[in-house]
């Protein structure tokens, strides 16, 4: 009895620790990752990027806001964000606090499902069961978080195409608003990706294989994502519990290879649900992207 009890005691113990330790500590043990990769044309500068996701921001949540605006002394050549920036119908003021001067960085985003309507309670089984849980209906101001980034210069791919030139190099960026709710209009953006870019990136929030599929058909070099939170559960030699999407868990986070020539980079974000307020061997996270010449 004394030894059932023991033991009992010792799984109370550990289970309390970890939920600290998840809901507490590492939802604000943010971490910036740094990968290189080689696809930018014969002879081409490298090129930075960085890239952010999932913020779920939320008015008051200093540390985050403090943590992403600090990023901006990365001096990064270009800003990619791609979505679920808000999570609170106030969220837009913090959102401009946490980018920061990263705003007077070239820049380009795409709205994710969570910019459009505020996330609610679901039921944990239905990110990793499925299921139809309940649907979120509380709009939240996602045109002023969109005015308010354009207006810093950034470019809204939101079924658009753009071109940035970084010391004379020409980038192609091309995106899809969110798939996830299926707003996603490729055939405005449908074509060849453009042949005289360094590198030609297509971006989207939800990184499902459809429109991933599309992406590389037409030639896009490298593809970025988010909307997975890197699963924001994870055990080592399990990894990710769920993606919230189509898209396999090996993917949930990191690079990966999509098709015969696309580089596809999944970013585990910076954010959680506020009803889902933590995460587990996952630290929230951005990414500093260095592009370098593809080898021939």
């Amino acid at each position: 009895m004394r030894r059932t009890t023991a033991i009992a005691a010792g799984i109370g113990a550990t289970g309390a620790a970890v939920l600290g330790w998840s809901t507490l500590v590492e939802p604000r043990w943010f971490t910036l990752r740094r990968i290189t990769i080689p696809v930018l044309v014969r002879g081409a500068w490298p090129i930075r990027i960085l890239h952010l996701s999932d913020l779920h921001i939320v008015p008051g949540q200093r540390i985050k806001t403090a943590w992403v605006s600090s990023l901006a002394a990365l001096h990064p050549d270009l800003v990619v964000n791609t979505g679920d920036t808000l999570s609170h119908r106030e969220s837009v003021p913090a959102a401009v606090a946490a980018f920061g001067d990263l705003l007077d960085t070239p820049g380009a985003f795409v709205m994710g499902n969570n910019d459009y309507l505020a996330p609610i309670f679901k039921l944990p089984h239905h990110y990793f069961l499925g299921g139809t849980p309940r649907r979120a209906r509380t709009p939240l101001p996602w045109g002023d978080l969109a005015a308010a980034q354009r207006e810093r210069g950034w470019h809204d791919l939101d079924n658009a195409k753009r071109t940035v030139t970084i010391r004379g190099q020409r980038i192609a960026l091309a995106g899809v608003d969110d798939p996830y709710t299926r707003k996603d209009r490729y055939d405005a953006i449908a074509g060849a990706a453009d042949d005289d870019a360094v590198v030609r990136i297509g971006v989207m929030h939800a990184p499902e294989p459809r429109t991933l599929d599309l992406f590389a058909a037409d030639g896009y070099d490298l593809l970025l994502a988010g909307h997975t939170h890197g699963g924001q559960i994870r055990l080592p030699g399990i990894g990710a519990f769920t993606t919230n999407c189509s898209i396999d868990r090996s993917r949930a986070r990191g690079l990966s290879r999509w098709g015969a020539h696309s580089l596809l980079h999944v970013s585990g974000g910076l954010g959680h649900s506020p009803f889902m307020p933590f995460r587990l061997c996952c630290r929230p996270e951005a990414t500093l992207i260095t592009l370098v010449t593809r080898a021939e």
